[in-house]
């Protein structure tokens, strides 16, 4: 047993609350290793009681926080990166575990976390308001930045440690206190991440587990001030609809169906390879993955081959192991991912590699990195696959993918692979959504903003309005001293309407 192991074991069933590893007094579920179908430990369903116990130490903690200088507070938050990236080892082998994916992708999350904790501990202690020309000589007219007080944070399984860090890092540079309700299935990663936290005045960052009744619960709250929140539409929107009940700020990503668009100017080869990067890292489980392929018809059959061949390439296993792609998620992941290629062959999809579970591997909820050949009218391109599939569609020109990548419900990456400057510009301008991607997909950079449109929902992470997602404008106007003001009762003759109407008789 590896120390991460025992640590998971010791942790299972605990909340993480004012600062302390707690047992819940609810419920217990099993935590399965998706790789290896084995009981690894368990996570707790929090009960009324806890939930209202770390909301009611949120609040107290945040207001500890935002009495401090903001130089106190950036000097803390990069602490916290420099454990991050310290742990990323500890947290990554967690992660695998938990839901699969390869260690390297797992170790990646941590380090890519700290950057933003790093980048928005800098951006919040020079950006806390500004100065306007003063309307009224003489006086000081000024826009403050305040928190909003505690923070709900519901992350999903796919991308646990980074999202909450993109969470963290804004709200806390903004003065807020955060609650975070991870998925069911990676508790324990979110759990053992709290240990960077720990310089933190206690009850700062707290973790609250169980399902849906918590996530419930904390949005509904009285005593919590914003949400943010990365799921499915129907989930989204529900929190949404809570949220609105107190006027609560919200922050959401609710699901991706990212175009990918390939032109005849690119090196096939390369292409292919950045394609299947796209398609295929994290097993798909990506709400920015590669999902729908319109790929020129000119290099159309060439390319369906090479990504095949890059496909075929894949080491699949257990994430631990030396390997390019780990299992999915869950059994129930893997068997709507089933019935949706299920699917798309019964519309009259062709499988061109894939489409099955790998035979070598008896356990584990592995699924083959596929490829299909499909047309824009199938299911499979109007809906989230969330699994390792690259469905890819012919098209004869820009205009006819531009027209088929807006053909959706949503709206939050896209990619075009083209060495035609006037092709990215056009993709740029004319694809709807939050994101575009030009010959370097799936991106990212702490200082621009990421999120979409349409029903992929509202708001934005990372850059200036990430941070503003968390915190409050209030408007200050300053008198050096108190002097009679004009526009003070009572009014002078001279403003009556009557005095008006004599002027205009008289002209």
């Amino acid at each position: 047993m590896t120390d991460i192991e025992a640590r998971i074991q010791a942790l299972s069933g605990h909340n993480y609350i004012n600062g302390t590893y707690r047992l819940s007094s609810g419920s217990h579920a099993d935590i399965i290793d998706p790789a290896t179908e084995s009981v690894i430990g368990s996570y707790a369903h929090s009960t009324e009681q806890e939930v209202d116990q770390a909301i009611a130490c949120a609040n107290a903690a945040q207001k500890i926080w935002w009495s401090m200088s903001a130089l106190e507070r950036t000097e803390l938050l990069h602490g916290v990166a420099r454990k991050m990236v310290a742990m990323a080892g500890q947290v990554g082998e967690t992660l695998t575990r938990e839901m699969g994916k390869t260690f390297r992708e797992s170790h990646w999350e941590a380090g890519a976390g700290a950057s933003a904790l790093s980048y928005y501990a800098e951006l919040a202690r020079h950006d806390n308001g500004r100065i306007a020309g003063p309307a009224i000589a003489g006086q000081l007219h000024m826009t403050m930045k305040e928190p909003l007080g505690v923070v709900v944070s519901i992350v999903p399984f796919n991308y646990p440690i980074l999202l909450f860090a993109w969470q963290a890092a804004a709200s806390l540079a903004a003065g807020n206190a955060i609650i975070v309700k991870p998925s069911e299935l990676t508790s324990m990663s979110l759990l053992v991440l709290m240990d960077a936290f720990a310089d933190l005045p206690a009850g700062l960052v707290q973790v609250i587990c169980g399902g849906g009744a918590v996530g419930k619960q904390l949005v509904e709250h009285r005593d919590t001030h914003a949400v943010a929140f990365t799921g499915s539409v129907p989930s989204a929107q529900a929190v949404a609809k809570s949220a609105a009940e107190r006027f609560k700020p919200v922050l959401i990503e609710a699901s991706g169906n990212d175009p990918f668009i390939v032109m005849p100017s690119v090196p096939v080869p390369l292409a292919a390879k950045g394609a299947a990067f796209a398609a295929f890292l994290n097993c798909g489980q990506v709400c920015t993955s590669g999902e729908r392929f319109y790929v020129h018809a000119a290099i159309y059959d060439e390319f369906v081959v090479a990504l095949a061949k890059e496909a075929d390439a894949r080491r699949i296993g257990n994430g631990l192991d030396h390997v390019d792609m780990g299992p999915m998620a869950s059994r129930r992941e893997r068997d709507r991912f089933e019935k949706m290629i299920a699917r798309a062959v019964e519309q009259g999809a062709k499988v061109v590699t894939g489409g099955k579970r790998p035979g070598h591997l008896k356990h584990g909820w592995f699924y083959e990195p596929t490829v299909l050949e499909v047309t824009h009218q199938m299911d499979i391109m109007h809906a989230e696959s969330f699994g390792p599939v690259a469905p890819v569609c012919k098209v004869n020109s820009l205009d006819e993918a531009i027209a088929c990548a807006n053909d959706s419900t949503v709206g939050l990456g896209a990619n075009i692979f083209t060495h035609n400057l006037g092709e990215a510009m056009r993709a740029v301008k004319e694809i709807e959504s939050g994101i575009v991607w030009v010959n370097t997909p799936l991106n990212d950079n702490d200082a621009v903003p990421f999120g979409g449109r349409k029903m992929t929902g509202k708001g934005r992470e990372l850059g200036a309005e990430g941070l503003d997602q968390f915190r409050s404008s209030k408007m200050v106007m300053i008198s050096p001293e108190l002097l009679l003001d004009p526009e003070w009762l009572p009014c002078p003759p001279e403003e009556t309407f009557a005095c008006f109407s004599e002027q205009n008789s008289k002209r």
